[in-house]
């Protein structure tokens, strides 16, 4: 027995502690000296993300139909947590267009692919990269439709991970081999994706504003409940294979994602606010993606 617990303290610890350190080197060198990283951040957004996203979707062992209960059950999650949390906004006496976008879309990107990869091996990678394009593709669209109605959902169209997920599942649908030159520069961009993306985390972390600590506390404690409450709820409609459904709920139970802040900002709703809800909900995933990982593992 005491060896069982052990073993699986020793596996959560090699799964969160990787990601730790890297976010902590983003911070502490943050700290040390000034750093802007929009511009990382947008080459990420526009370069890295998407060749590891083609390079994940263009490979011959990617099968679309095998993780399309999985997308599904990422959609509903995102959604459903919307609608679950809905009520509390009026109980807490925060605007729904605040509280609730941190609430339904997490931080699939930074920390839910380096998360799935750690602690299932790199077998989960595409269905690490599903679930991330499945909640992008909402907070683009859903989302950003929440903040301003005069929005227009076809512009995700537009957006260079769209385009490398069409061109990916064109390639690997019609079994192209793309020649080793391309292929090889593709996958090294890739790889340059997640490090990038928790490095950039624990800059972003230095900018903690615990003025509306409080509300930060309860978006810490009510995004992963509702994400877990929704997962939990679709465990028997879905029927998903046991590894997913831990991939399921570990997405459930990842914090709100910093682009929330940025859009937030973009749209004058409340960023001071949103970026308390966001910075204490990453912190406090220190806390509750330990705890699930010992529930899945």
């Amino acid at each position: 027995m005491e060896s069982t617990v052990y073993t699986l303290l020793e596996r959560i610890f090699q799964t969160v502690f990787p990601l730790v350190a890297i976010v902590s080197v983003g911070y502490f060198y943050a700290r040390w000296r000034n750093t802007d990283m929009s511009i990382a951040n947008r080459i990420n957004i526009d370069v890295f993300c998407p060749a590891l996203i083609f390079s994940v979707m263009s490979a011959k062992s990617f099968d679309l139909p095998t993780y399309s209960m999985l997308a599904i059950g990422a959609a509903v999650v995102v959604l459903g947590s919307g609608l679950l949390l809905l009520p509390v906004c009026r109980l807490m006496g925060v605007k729904g267009k605040t509280f609730l976008p941190p609430m339904m879309f997490n931080n699939s990107g930074n920390l839910g692919i380096p998360l799935l990869v750690l602690a299932f091996g790199e077998q989960a990678l595409p269905a690490a990269v599903v679930l991330f394009l499945v909640e992008n593709l909402l907070h683009f669209t859903v989302g950003t439709y929440m903040l301003d109605h005069r929005t227009n959902p076809l512009n995700v169209l537009r957006m260079p991970m769209i385009i490398a997920t069409i061109a990916g599942l064109l390639v690997s649908s019609f079994n192209v081999t793309l020649p080793t030159t391309a292929q090889v520069p593709i996958d090294m961009l890739g790889q340059i994706a997640i490090p990038l993306m928790l490095f950039a985390l624990g800059v972003r972390m230095t900018s903690v504003d615990f003025t509306h600590w409080r509300v930060g506390v309860w978006g810490a404690i009510l995004a992963p409940l509702s994400g877990i409450a929704v997962a939990l709820m679709l465990y028997p409609i879905l029927n998903l294979p046991t590894e997913y459904f831990a991939y399921l709920l570990i997405f459930g139970a990842l914090p709100p994602a910093v682009l929330n802040y940025m859009i937030a900002e973009r749209y004058n709703q409340e960023p001071h606010l949103v970026a308390s809800i966001v910075l204490i909900g990453n912190i406090g995933s220190l806390v509750t993606i330990p705890v699930v990982l010992a529930f899945v593992l």
